[in-house]
């Protein structure tokens, strides 16, 4: 079982996931200067953040993730566009279970990549490490992760709380603030609710982000609770989440067999979601978007 935060070191796609209008496979637009940019902040922080790691005795392996590929498709989910949209979720829904029915296709961390460079070296050499290695190891990283973006990027960062949690929290605080108090976003979110609730679904909270989250946030919550029910060590359910918190998911062992049944009641309700949503989205996700790599470029990420 993998525990994971949907923030990771690419955090800008995280939008992605929380949207379903895309894949680990593709970004908001290509290289410019700016990415160059911040292309070198992160080797920047991967070298000091290895330095650090050194000097507690551990060793670490500087290492950027590849940047993805952009498609033009991709482009045009990012920008709400329906009909791409629409032929995305046919296949994936909201890409939370087609992680498992497609996993290198959709980069599931559980399944090695068929591109040696997409594997973080530093996993090896955790692995290698005894639990209590382990444990220690993770601590001093995080640890590190904190002194490094403090100082490289000017930031206030709590010791002792994930770097990306933190960083995840700045974003989703950020995008509440942003789209909640849109009154155009507000208007199209109610309407969207409306049509949704006329398919018979329950919708608890109609402000612009909540209606963007909550078809991902649906099933991204039963993945979780198949993963805690593999788990002996974790609650069988999870914590209450805090407002922009970023929560942990717990990922179950699902074959592609196991997942096709979830995925098929995901595709339908993603369908149903993009329908009612074919004039909230192009709206709603330009302004996420920007919101989210404004965020990242001030934590380096």
């Amino acid at each position: 079982m993998l525990t994971r935060l949907p923030v990771t070191a690419a955090a800008v796609l995280a939008l992605a996931a929380l949207s379903g209008c895309g894949s680990a496979t593709e970004t908001a637009a290509p290289p410019s200067a700016g990415a160059t940019a911040a292309k070198d902040k992160k080797h920047q922080f991967q070298a000091a953040k290895a330095d650090c790691m050194k000097q507690k005795g551990f060793k670490y392996i500087p290492y950027v993730y590849p940047e993805p590929k952009g498609t033009a498709e991709g482009r045009l989910r990012e920008a709400g566009d329906y009909q791409a949209m629409r032929k995305y979720r046919e296949k994936y829904g909201f890409g939370v279970f087609a992680m498992y029915v497609y996993p290198k296709e959709l980069g599931n961390p559980q399944v090695k990549p068929d591109n040696p460079a997409a594997v973080d070296p530093n996993w090896k050499i955790q692995s290698s490490l005894s639990k209590a290695q382990g444990q220690a190891y993770r601590k001093a990283m995080e640890a590190c992760e904190i002194t490094t973006a403090n100082q490289l990027y000017g930031l206030n960062l709590k010791q002792g709380i994930n770097f990306f949690s933190q960083a995840g929290e700045a974003s989703n605080r950020a995008v509440r603030t942003t789209v909640n108090s849109d009154p155009k976003l507000v208007e199209l979110a109610a309407a969207m609710a409306t049509c949704l609730k006329g398919k018979g679904y329950a919708i608890a909270d109609t402000t612009p982000m909540a209606m963007a989250e909550r078809g991902p946030t649906e099933f991204r919550t039963q993945e979780d609770k198949l993963g805690r029910a593999q788990s002996k060590d974790v609650p069988d359910v999870a914590p209450p989440r805090k407002e922009d918190e970023v929560p942990m998911y717990h990922s179950p062992t699902l074959t592609p067999e196991d997942a096709k049944p979830y995925l098929a009641k995901e595709i339908k309700a993603a369908l149903d979601d993009v329908d009612c949503g074919k004039e909230f989205y192009p709206a709603y996700l330009p302004k996420e978007w920007a919101t989210r790599a404004r965020v990242n470029e001030q934590y380096g990420i």
